[in-house]
């Protein structure tokens, strides 16, 4: 994947567009942002691999556990500052899609079309199923608890998740609290387990192909300068980005909660993705497996309650695990399909086809969400008439 380095040339060009005046245009901000964002996560990543090979096995383990979505995170907590927590919520749902249908599906889909049926250890995708499980019951209980409240008092909103609700947010720091802590226990399990646990690749470079182990090409004041610069650049592209969501949403007739849905997953994750469907297609697929699912539950057990203890701090208000209804329901139809379809520990290119199916129409349900979107999708599609 050498040639996403050539895409850091969109990151000058975004504080080109973001600081010289008479050059700024929102549309293209946020398309450079995008495409520049994609590179750096992918350098972010590598970086940490590179030090988790000095520090070795666990410390590394560690690293990959807490930074393997550090792109996502940082984007995310530069969305909380600006109080766009609609946003951050439907990136988080968006990115445990993305990985579970999507990235799952693509693998399954090409690896199936290359190698034929394809084979992986049924214990890892077991452990990683029930712990998405009780995921989606962590983020479904708060859901359901402030829509009830809402209904009580005849005051629901369906396509606004926004409540000031003081009992809303203790359940929500509680249950951000254990969801933490079964992340935690979950790790515990790994270093006991090794053989249920696999380090897999997050970087931009593919290592798994070399037939020895792969060694350090970066010695630990490098990887640390790349971890620091790359965190440094996300953190300004995602305040341009998330600066640019807004007049560009408005532009071309789409929602923020789409673009948190799709877009922001995407740029996020583009890298480590592009490194699933290769571990597919060179007939791995329990390391495919280990990328797209371990990255979901890392999201849902570690991302996004941390962010719910981030806004403590950085957010003009807390954030709940309060998400729609829809949010709650494609999560958990996509855990449910993808449990289903990894339980028998073989894989095909036909049942890729079923999760990239599901993913599409999650996608257009989310697209069609926003009354004025849907409007004005449905008079592109078919007249104003």
């Amino acid at each position: 994947m050498k040639w996403l380095r050539f895409m850091m040339v969109f990151v000058p060009l975004a504080f080109l567009l973001e600081y010289v005046p008479g050059l700024k245009n929102d549309i293209l901000l946020f398309a450079c942002c995008c495409l520049g964002l994609i590179p750096l996560a992918g350098y972010l990543g590598e970086a940490t691999e590179e030090l988790s090979i000095h520090t070795g096995p666990r410390i590394g383990g560690l690293l990959n556990a807490t930074l393997g979505n550090a792109a996502e995170l940082i984007i995310t907590i530069v969305a909380l500052q600006a109080g766009k927590y609609e946003l951050v919520k439907a990136s988080i749902t968006g990115s445990i899609l993305g990985n579970l249908l999507l990235i799952l599906g693509a693998s399954m889909f090409f690896g199936g079309l290359k190698n034929g049926i394809q084979r992986f250890d049924r214990r890892t995708t077991g452990v990683s199923a029930s712990m998405m499980t009780l995921a989606v019951v962590g983020l479904t209980i708060p859901t359901l608890f402030e829509v009830l409240r809402q209904v009580s008092a005849s005051q629901l909103d369906v396509f606004s998740t926004e409540a000031n609700d003081a009992a809303l947010n203790g359940l929500s720091l509680g249950v951000a609290g254990i969801l933490m802590l079964l992340y935690v226990l979950s790790l515990v399990f790994a270093f006991q387990q090794p053989d249920l646990a696999v380090n897999v690749p997050v970087g931009v470079d593919d290592h798994e192909g070399e037939a020895k182990p792969h060694k350090a090409r970066w010695s630990i004041s490098v990887a640390s300068g790349v971890l620091g610069a790359s965190t440094l650049a996300i953190v300004f592209l995602s305040e341009f980005l998330v600066g640019a969501v807004e007049p560009t949403v408005k532009m071309l007739g789409m929602s923020e909660f789409f673009v948190g849905i799709i877009i922001i997953p995407l740029v996020g994750n583009v890298a480590e993705h592009i490194v699933g469907v290769q571990m597919a297609l060179k007939n791995k697929m329990d390391l495919s497996l280990a990328i797209s699912m371990g990255s979901s539950t890392q999201v849902a057990l570690f991302v996004a309650p941390l962010l719910v203890f981030i806004s403590l701090l950085v957010g003009p208000a807390e954030m709940t695990l309060f998400f729609s209804i829809l949010e709650v329901a494609a999560l958990t139809l996509a855990v449910l399909i993808a449990t289903i379809i990894s339980a028998d520990g073989e894989s095909n290119w036909l049942e890729g086809a079923q999760l990239l199916a599901v993913y599409v129409i999650v996608a257009l349900g989310f697209f069609f969400l926003s009354p004025d979107t849907g409007e004005a999708a449905r008079g592109m599609l078919f007249g104003a008439g």
